[in-house]
Protein backbone atom coordinates (compact mmCIF):
# COMPACT_ATOMS: atom_id res chain seq x y z
CA UNK A 1 0.00 0.00 0.00
CA UNK A 2 1.53 3.40 -0.96
CA UNK A 3 -0.54 5.54 0.92
CA UNK A 4 -2.08 4.97 4.46
CA UNK A 5 -3.92 7.25 7.03
CA UNK A 6 -4.23 7.64 10.71
CA UNK A 7 -5.18 9.84 13.75
CA UNK A 8 -2.68 9.60 16.03
CA UNK A 9 -5.30 8.35 18.54
CA UNK A 10 -5.94 5.38 16.64
CA UNK A 11 -2.31 4.54 17.22
CA UNK A 12 -1.62 1.47 19.88
CA UNK A 13 -0.83 2.76 23.10
CA UNK A 14 1.82 1.37 24.97
CA UNK A 15 2.44 2.60 28.80
CA UNK A 16 6.04 2.48 29.98
CA UNK A 17 7.08 1.81 33.65
CA UNK A 18 8.97 5.47 33.36
CA UNK A 19 5.07 7.07 33.36
CA UNK A 20 5.04 8.05 29.18
CA UNK A 21 2.69 6.23 26.51
CA UNK A 22 4.64 5.31 23.18
CA UNK A 23 2.26 5.46 19.97
CA UNK A 24 4.51 3.09 17.14
CA UNK A 25 4.08 5.02 14.02
CA UNK A 26 7.21 3.81 12.35
CA UNK A 27 5.97 0.37 12.86
CA UNK A 28 2.07 0.91 11.99
CA UNK A 29 2.64 1.99 8.73
CA UNK A 30 6.06 -0.75 8.12
CA UNK A 31 8.40 3.18 7.93
CA UNK A 32 11.94 1.75 7.01
CA UNK A 33 13.65 5.16 6.10
CA UNK A 34 13.64 7.27 9.18
CA UNK A 35 12.62 6.59 12.76
CA UNK A 36 9.45 8.47 13.95
CA UNK A 37 6.80 8.01 16.62
CA UNK A 38 4.34 9.80 18.89
CA UNK A 39 3.99 9.79 22.93
CA UNK A 40 1.33 10.98 24.47
CA UNK A 41 1.47 11.75 28.63
CA UNK A 42 1.00 8.47 31.19
CA UNK A 43 0.42 8.12 34.98
CA UNK A 44 3.33 10.62 35.62
CA UNK A 45 2.66 13.09 33.25
CA UNK A 46 6.23 12.52 31.66
CA UNK A 47 5.36 12.35 27.38
CA UNK A 48 9.02 12.49 26.61
CA UNK A 49 11.24 9.94 28.59
CA UNK A 50 14.73 11.35 29.79
CA UNK A 51 17.55 10.28 27.98
CA UNK A 52 20.60 11.29 25.51
CA UNK A 53 21.40 10.13 21.61
CA UNK A 54 24.38 9.26 22.86
CA UNK A 55 25.06 5.72 21.80
CA UNK A 56 22.95 5.66 18.55
CA UNK A 57 24.02 9.31 18.09
CA UNK A 58 20.76 10.63 16.64
CA UNK A 59 19.56 13.79 15.67
CA UNK A 60 16.15 14.33 17.11
CA UNK A 61 12.84 16.74 16.28
CA UNK A 62 10.29 17.07 18.33
CA UNK A 63 6.96 18.74 17.11
CA UNK A 64 3.72 19.20 19.46
CA UNK A 65 0.94 18.23 17.86
CA UNK A 66 -1.44 19.45 20.54
CA UNK A 67 -1.73 20.61 24.41
CA UNK A 68 1.50 21.74 25.66
CA UNK A 69 4.64 20.27 26.37
CA UNK A 70 7.55 21.69 28.75
CA UNK A 71 11.16 20.23 27.49
CA UNK A 72 14.58 20.01 29.39
CA UNK A 73 17.28 20.40 27.45
CA UNK A 74 20.39 20.64 28.90
CA UNK A 75 20.32 22.94 31.18
CA UNK A 76 17.76 24.58 28.93
CA UNK A 77 13.49 25.13 29.60
CA UNK A 78 11.06 25.51 26.63
CA UNK A 79 7.59 25.36 27.15
CA UNK A 80 5.91 24.33 23.99
CA UNK A 81 2.64 24.79 22.17
CA UNK A 82 0.71 22.87 19.37
CA UNK A 83 2.07 23.10 15.88
CA UNK A 84 5.66 24.76 17.31
CA UNK A 85 8.96 22.37 16.67
CA UNK A 86 12.53 22.01 19.23
CA UNK A 87 15.39 20.51 17.00
CA UNK A 88 18.18 18.28 19.28
CA UNK A 89 21.38 18.21 16.99
CA UNK A 90 23.66 16.91 20.11
CA UNK A 91 23.17 13.47 20.51
CA UNK A 92 24.98 13.86 23.77
CA UNK A 93 22.24 16.42 25.18
CA UNK A 94 19.53 14.75 28.10
CA UNK A 95 16.22 15.61 26.89
CA UNK A 96 12.81 14.93 28.11
CA UNK A 97 9.46 16.78 28.06
CA UNK A 98 6.61 16.73 30.72
CA UNK A 99 2.93 17.33 29.67
CA UNK A 100 1.75 20.47 30.68
CA UNK A 101 -2.41 19.54 29.38
CA UNK A 102 -3.92 16.24 29.59
CA UNK A 103 -4.13 15.85 25.98
CA UNK A 104 -0.73 16.73 25.29
CA UNK A 105 1.13 14.77 21.98
CA UNK A 106 4.38 14.86 21.03
CA UNK A 107 5.81 13.68 17.56
CA UNK A 108 9.29 12.44 17.10
CA UNK A 109 11.65 12.04 14.33
CA UNK A 110 15.38 10.93 14.50
CA UNK A 111 18.38 9.96 12.76
CA UNK A 112 21.95 9.19 12.28
CA UNK A 113 23.04 12.10 10.15
CA UNK A 114 24.84 10.33 7.17
CA UNK A 115 23.86 6.65 7.65
CA UNK A 116 20.83 4.52 6.70
CA UNK A 117 18.35 4.18 9.34
CA UNK A 118 18.06 0.82 11.05
CA UNK A 119 15.03 0.03 13.39
CA UNK A 120 16.32 0.72 17.16
CA UNK A 121 16.01 -2.69 19.18
CA UNK A 122 14.39 -0.06 21.60
CA UNK A 123 11.06 -0.80 19.90
CA UNK A 124 10.74 -4.32 21.27
CA UNK A 125 11.84 -3.81 24.26
CA UNK A 126 9.45 -1.27 24.75
CA UNK A 127 6.51 -3.82 23.00
CA UNK A 128 7.49 -6.32 25.67
CA UNK A 129 7.65 -4.23 28.69
CA UNK A 130 3.84 -4.22 29.75
CA UNK A 131 3.60 -8.22 29.32
CA UNK A 132 6.76 -8.57 31.87
CA UNK A 133 5.17 -6.03 34.04
CA UNK A 134 1.62 -8.09 33.48
CA UNK A 135 3.74 -11.44 33.85
CA UNK A 136 2.59 -12.60 30.40
CA UNK A 137 6.07 -14.25 30.02
CA UNK A 138 5.41 -15.79 27.15
CA UNK A 139 4.40 -12.73 25.14
CA UNK A 140 7.19 -10.73 26.28
CA UNK A 141 9.35 -13.50 24.99
CA UNK A 142 7.83 -13.93 21.73
CA UNK A 143 8.30 -10.16 21.06
CA UNK A 144 12.11 -10.00 22.36
CA UNK A 145 12.59 -13.06 19.88
CA UNK A 146 11.02 -11.20 17.15
CA UNK A 147 13.36 -8.29 17.86
CA UNK A 148 16.11 -10.86 17.69
CA UNK A 149 15.73 -12.37 14.09
CA UNK A 150 15.56 -8.50 13.10
CA UNK A 151 18.86 -7.98 14.82
CA UNK A 152 20.62 -10.80 15.92
CA UNK A 153 23.13 -11.11 18.95
CA UNK A 154 21.80 -7.98 19.66
CA UNK A 155 23.02 -8.16 23.35
CA UNK A 156 20.38 -5.44 25.28
CA UNK A 157 17.29 -8.19 23.77
CA UNK A 158 19.35 -10.54 24.87
CA UNK A 159 19.36 -9.51 28.02
CA UNK A 160 15.70 -8.81 28.02
CA UNK A 161 14.62 -11.83 26.58
CA UNK A 162 16.93 -13.77 30.20
CA UNK A 163 14.96 -11.85 32.49
CA UNK A 164 11.74 -12.71 30.50
CA UNK A 165 13.04 -16.18 30.84
CA UNK A 166 14.20 -16.61 34.25
CA UNK A 167 10.64 -15.02 35.43
CA UNK A 168 9.06 -17.79 33.50
CA UNK A 169 11.33 -20.65 35.43
CA UNK A 170 13.50 -21.30 31.87
CA UNK A 171 16.91 -20.92 34.35
CA UNK A 172 18.87 -22.86 31.11
CA UNK A 173 17.58 -20.21 28.62
CA UNK A 174 18.27 -17.31 30.91
CA UNK A 175 21.48 -18.25 30.89
CA UNK A 176 22.53 -18.84 27.85
CA UNK A 177 21.48 -15.82 26.82
CA UNK A 178 22.70 -13.54 29.59
CA UNK A 179 26.04 -15.31 28.98
CA UNK A 180 25.84 -14.46 25.09
CA UNK A 181 24.46 -10.86 25.69
CA UNK A 182 27.56 -10.41 28.46
CA UNK A 183 30.05 -11.86 26.02
CA UNK A 184 28.44 -9.28 23.24
CA UNK A 185 28.83 -6.13 25.72
CA UNK A 186 30.54 -5.75 29.09
CA UNK A 187 27.59 -3.35 30.58
CA UNK A 188 25.36 -6.90 30.87
CA UNK A 189 27.42 -7.29 33.81
CA UNK A 190 26.35 -3.79 35.47
CA UNK A 191 22.94 -4.35 34.66
CA UNK A 192 22.47 -7.76 36.02
CA UNK A 193 23.91 -7.08 38.75
CA UNK A 194 20.95 -5.74 40.99
CA UNK A 195 18.51 -6.84 38.48
CA UNK A 196 15.78 -8.54 40.81
CA UNK A 197 14.18 -10.38 37.46
CA UNK A 198 17.51 -12.50 37.62
CA UNK A 199 17.14 -13.68 41.36
CA UNK A 200 16.39 -17.29 40.47
CA UNK A 201 19.65 -17.73 38.69
CA UNK A 202 21.56 -15.17 40.74
CA UNK A 203 23.24 -18.24 42.43
CA UNK A 204 24.81 -20.02 39.68
CA UNK A 205 27.58 -20.26 38.78
CA UNK A 206 27.13 -19.46 35.15
CA UNK A 207 25.86 -16.29 35.92
CA UNK A 208 28.07 -12.77 34.65
CA UNK A 209 29.55 -11.16 37.26
CA UNK A 210 31.46 -8.14 37.92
Amino acid sequence: MSVALAHVDELEAIELPEGFVWRPVRSRFGIQAFGVNAYTPGATGQVVEEHTEERLEHEEIYLVLRGRVRFTIGDDEHELGQGQLVFVRDPSLKRGGVALTDDAAVLVIGGKPGQAHEVSAWEWMFRASPHLRAGRHDEARQVLQEGLEAKPGHPALLYNLACAEALAGDSEAALDHLGEAAAADERVRTWAEKDSDLDSIRDDPRFPRL
